[in-house]
């Protein structure tokens, strides 16, 4: 803290106690005053014609034009020169001028501090408070002085009262005013049942030691440089120079001892009917010295020591130092406590995460929970449409062996309508390719269905494979129907090796298809591609059954299409095996009014369609 940050806490009081209304403005006329009166007291030499200039009635001085602060610091405390002023003239002038105002104690009570004790409380506030406005003095400040005070009273300073004094309110945690700490002092709480002489004492002891930088004072016994003799004197240490003096009132100086960096102190045997000797040593001149005991000789030894350290680095004051280091530690111990409290706040925050992730948890648990209920009611649902479809295959196998047998019986009547099929055969194989489109297009369908399971399709192509062998094995018997009746018998032996191949394919099938539904498939989930694949199946067979009507009539002979059903294979719960059920009792109501001949030969085509095409329509 510079002597201008001196100055201007003190101005600052001044100031505000001419600020009337507290909004920041004083008039020109109390301004001229002040500022006067400040160059008085700072020995600044002025021109009172000039200060008239600066503040006359109207708009172009310098105080107009921006404020009283930059003339303050431009024409006066530019202009201060240090030494040349006593600093406790100032003070005086801005004490009275704000006591006056503001510091107004109850005189009938026994308790109330006298106007100087008053004044130099108000000079250690300012010296020990914030640098910063307005001015407020920390709890750790006013218990450090309070700490003083009691220390020169030798009396033991209680916390309690202090801490009671906080406590009465929140504000005052973060500092209180020189008129509270005053009506503190005069409250009597702190000082309570001490003598007043006492106080005013250790008051002006601490201002001494504070204010008035003094490091040390007290009595010590001196030898003379010229006569040589010893004569006690009254010794007051700063940190620039150890001054001397006949008494405690200290109006006689008698010598003035300068002291820098080449100054030392040494401890000095007894001599000469004296005891706890040392001397201080400078460049020119040694100077000896005698306490009273071997404590004020350390005292002094060390209070010597430490103002030598201090010149030595450039610091002025040891209780500025002093105060700079409280303030050091104060903010330290702020930012420790703000980095606790973050820390805290981090682990608040961490703990919340942790049971929130902890109750994210719980519910993933219960949802794993359910999720494996429902996947076990899934694979259970899954497992009894598997062992239905099973059954309803077992079925559909049995009825495929029944009709292959009556297809055998029923080839010697085809041979005799070969020549009537020669020209139907070229609409069948058209009629095939859109239905091999169809099929194609019901194949997609379950690929796409089957598309995460790599085996299921592998089985779908075999099948597709073995029902391409059945068709071409159909194709070569077509071709040996054509053959003249010359070649029948050795076309009937022909028959019976494609039939042991057709056996030998159709077991291969049922082992392909027994491979195939050993797979777990989703079959609910597909249901809607494989409706619309089966509807575009009935229209083909729709498409086919229209085309097969017979050409014309023929011979009567029994009808032996009614002795079995046509080969399908019902889908699952399809809509679309309903309506082929329903198209076909309607075509069998239609070839009843028709040639017995042709009738049949309708039956034998759709039977030969339909144990071509069937197994197609598993879902």
């Amino acid at each position: 803290m510079d002597l201008r940050s001196e100055l201007l806490k003190s101005i600052w009081y001044g100031f505000t106690a001419l600020d009337l209304e507290k909004s920041g403005k004083v008039s020109k006329s109390q301004l001229k005053v002040l500022s006067h009166n400040l160059c008085t007291v700072l020995s600044i030499p002025h021109d009172p014609v000039a200060l008239e200039e600066h503040f006359r009635d109207d708009d172009d001085g310098p105080v107009s034009s921006q404020g009283y602060m930059p003339y303050l610091n431009k024409y006066i405390l530019d202009k201060v020169v240090e030494g040349s002023f006593n600093k406790e003239n100032v003070d005086e002038l801005c004490w009275t001028l704000t006591a006056k105002k503001n510091y107004q104690p109850d005189r009938s009570s026994n308790s109330v501090l006298p106007d100087r004790d008053a004044f130099r409380l108000w000079c250690l506030f300012n010296f020990l408070s914030e640098d910063k406005y307005p001015l407020v003095m920390v709890p750790d400040e006013v218990e450090y002085l309070l700490k003083k005070i009691c220390m020169a009273m030798s009396i033991e300073f209680n916390c309690v009262e202090l801490d009671d004094f906080f406590s009465q309110d929140s504000g005052y945690q973060n500092g209180i005013t020189v008129w509270v700490f005053l009506q503190m002092m005069n409250s009597g709480k702190i000082t309570r049942a001490i003598d007043k002489s006492i106080i005013s004492m250790a008051i002006e002891e601490v201002y001494r030691e504070i204010v008035g930088d003094v490091l040390k004072e007290g009595y010590l016994w001196k030898k003379g440089q010229l006569r040589r003799n010893w004569k006690e004197r009254w010794f007051t240490l700063r940190p620039s120079n150890l001054s001397y003096y006949t008494g405690e009132d200290r109006k006689d100086c008698q010598g003035n001892i300068v002291l820098d960096g080449n100054c030392c102190v040494e401890v000095l045997p007894d001599r000469d009917g004296k005891r706890c000797m040392f001397c201080l040593k400078t460049l020119s001149k040694t100077y000896e010295m005698s306490a009273s005991d071997t404590k004020q000789r350390q005292e002094w030894t060390a209070a010597i020591q430490t103002a030598i350290r201090l010149h030595v680095e450039g610091k002025t004051s040891l209780h500025k130092d002093l105060k700079l280091k409280r303030r050091e530690q104060r903010e330290q111990r702020e930012k420790r406590r703000q980095a606790k409290e973050e820390e805290l706040q981090r682990l608040r925050a961490l703990q919340e995460e942790r049971e929130r992730k902890l109750a994210e948890l719980e519910l993933l648990k219960e949802a794993q929970k359910q999720a494996q209920v429902l996947m076990d009611q899934d694979e259970q649902r899954r497992r009894q449409q598997h062992e239905q479809l099973q059954r309803t295959l077992e079925i559909q196998l049995r009825e495929a062996e029944e009709a292959r047998v009556s297809m055998q019986a029923e080839m010697a009547l085809k041979e005799e309508e070969a020549e009537r099929q020669r020209k139907r055969i070229q609409e069948l194989e058209e009629m095939q390719k859109r239905l091999e489109e169809a099929l194609q297009q019901e194949i997609k369908a379950r690929l796409d269905e089957e598309g995460f399971r790599y085996a299921q399709a592998r089985l779908l192509a075999e099948e597709e494979e073995k029902m391409k062998a059945l068709m071409a094995l159909q194709e070569e018997q077509e071709e040996y129907i054509l053959k003249t009746q010359r070649e029948k018998q050795e076309l009937k032996q022909e028959m019976e090796v494609k039939s042991r191949a057709l056996d030998e394919a159709q077991r291969q099938l049922e082992e392909v298809r027994a491979n195939r539904h050993r797979v777990d498939q989703d079959v609910v989930a597909a249901q809607r591609k494989l409706r619309q694949a089966s509807t575009n199946v009935k229209h083909w067979n729709v498409q086919m059954n229209r085309l097969m009507r017979p050409i014309g009539p023929g011979e009567k002979r029994p009808s032996l299409g009614s002795s079995f059903q046509t080969f399908q294979i019902p889908t699952q719960r399809d809509p679309g095996l309903r309506l082929r059920r329903k198209s076909g009792s309607e075509d069998q109501s239609e070839e009843s009014k028709e040639n017995v001949d042709n009738r049949t030969g309708c039956d034998l085509e759709k039977r030969h369609s339909h144990a071509s095409n069937g197994d197609m329509d598993i879902p």
